[in-house]
């Protein structure tokens, strides 16, 4: 098979109910080899995500040889929700999640936003979540190519280690150590 280069991304610790910002962190790597880190921030709870990503790989010297972006869960920095629609216009793109997203449970999370509705239109554009081994995933490619890319790049963990490299690295800015897990 191939290598290819995949970016896993991550928020990194942040108090919940605080404004401001959040960094964000991408970890660059070809097979078991990390290549780069890249990082930018975005609004806690804001609507930037899907943009500062795309900045932050675009003004990346990684940009171009970057095949697949993985990113941990559909919204960061609270509820900044990604567009998956829009990011995969530049990258093809995978969201990742332990657990199967309880669309309930963020609707109701999400009345709390003056455009809490178009928050939610935006999480269900994504996609119907699908089960890949024991974690749930959206992506903008096939399904089976999807899975394939997440179990070659999930070494140690369930999820895929550019973005457990990602939580680690933001962990350990933010906090001065890595203290849950991913």
């Amino acid at each position: 098979m191939k290598e290819i280069r995949v970016i896993g991304v991550d928020d990194a610790p942040f108090f919940k109910f605080s404004k401001g910002n959040v960094l964000i962190i991408g970890v660059v790597m070809r097979k078991k080899l990390v290549e780069g880190v890249i990082s930018n921030y975005i609004k806690i709870d804001g609507m930037d995500s899907t943009q500062k990503i795309i900045e932050m790989i675009n003004s990346s010297k990684f940009a171009p040889q970057s095949k697949i972006v993985m990113i941990n869960g559909i919204a960061l920095g609270g509820f900044n929700v990604i567009d998956v629609e829009k990011l995969s216009k530049f990258f093809p793109v995978i969201i990742i999640s332990r657990k199967k997203p309880n669309y309930k449970k963020i609707e109701n999370a999400l009345k709390h936003f003056k455009d809490g509705s178009e928050r939610f239109e935006t999480i269900k554009k994504a996609g119907k979540p699908k089960k890949c081994g024991d974690i749930y995933f959206q992506s903008s490619i096939d399904e089976k190519e999807a899975c394939k890319y997440i179990k070659e790049y999930s070494y140690y963990s369930n999820i895929p280690e550019p973005i457990r490299i990602a939580h680690i690295i933001g962990a350990g800015i933010i906090l001065g150590e890595n203290r849950q897990r991913v």
